[in-house]
């Protein structure tokens, strides 16, 4: 035993929810190597080797609801992987309404129980939610499946950019009720990556930034990247870390936040908020 093992996961079981490409595939091969029994859950072939896998559709709660009996078994961190981009039908369910679904199932099974972790995968996008926070209470308060996708429907949050504030808030607004349960729950919020996800909406996810990297001499983010900081939260060395979201874009917001680097001041004011 040494101190270090607090960042691995030998032992523990892990369930990557959208584990089949992206970040989400990095997150699973990631988890693999440090230890974990993984479990992968994806509407997409799996491929990783080592891992069990189990068809999932999050847009489809009866799809949730026969693939949760298959885990056979208790999770010690639950990553949060799937999303889609705008114009994919469903895409309130993928993106926010099945993965609470799924949480709160496990929760009231004991699947998740003391001494677990929740990670999500939000964006960049999502900063800005403490600004509409008193509209996302709304949905914050509705458990029942139907009615949060009526709301997200009826209210314009829809598409992309609102369902990863209603991540953001989400992993917020439950840190209180999670952490006297025994459990934490966290989220990153990644800057450009390069992703299957991403090279299908080049022009705006992978161009978004661009002329900062060029100048720093950075490239977009690789998924595994992005999968580092997104296992550590879930690990037991992160133990006092609970209920944030982690901007993990290289420094972009922070540089645009504080005009270090002043092009970017306007994307990082809007996206964070913080216009007047």
């Amino acid at each position: 035993m040494s101190l270090f093992d607090a960042f691995r996961f030998d032992g523990k079981r892990v369930l990557v929810v959208g584990g089949a490409t992206g970040m989400g595939a990095a997150a699973a091969e990631l988890a693999v190597d440090a230890g974990a029994e993984v479990i992968v859950m994806d509407y997409a072939d799996v491929t990783l080797d080592g891992v069990q896998a189990i068809k999932v559709n999050l847009a489809d709660r009866e799809s949730i609801d026969a693939a949760l009996p298959e885990l056979g078994g208790p999770v010690h961190a639950h990553l949060a992987c799937a999303g889609v981009a705008d114009g994919t039908p469903g895409l309130e369910r993928i993106n926010y309404v099945g993965h609470r679904y799924m949480i709160e199932q496990m929760l009231a099974a004991g699947t998740l129980s003391r001494g677990a972790a929740i990670g999500f995968i939000s964006s960049a996008a999502g900063l800005g939610w403490e600004s509409n926070l008193d509209k996302i209470k709304e949905v914050l308060a509705i458990s029942d499946w139907d009615e949060g996708v009526a709301w997200c429907q009826d209210n314009g949050y829809a598409d992309y950019f609102h369902t990863k504030q209603l991540i953001c808030a989400y992993v917020a607004s439950k840190a209180h009720e999670m952490i006297k349960q025994g459990i934490r729950i966290n989220a990153i919020c990644p800057g450009p990556t390069e992703t299957p996800l991403a090279k299908a909406n080049e022009e705006m996810w992978l161009g978004f930034g661009s002329d900062w990297r060029d100048e720093v001499g950075i490239d977009a983010s690789t998924p595994l990247e992005q999968a580092y900081p997104l296992l550590f939260l879930c690990s037991d060395a992160a133990q006092a870390i609970n209920g944030i979201t982690l901007i993990t874009d290289e420094g972009y917001m922070m540089a645009g936040l504080t005009n270090a680097y002043e092009p970017a001041n306007g994307a990082a004011m809007f996206l964070m908020g913080r216009l007047t």
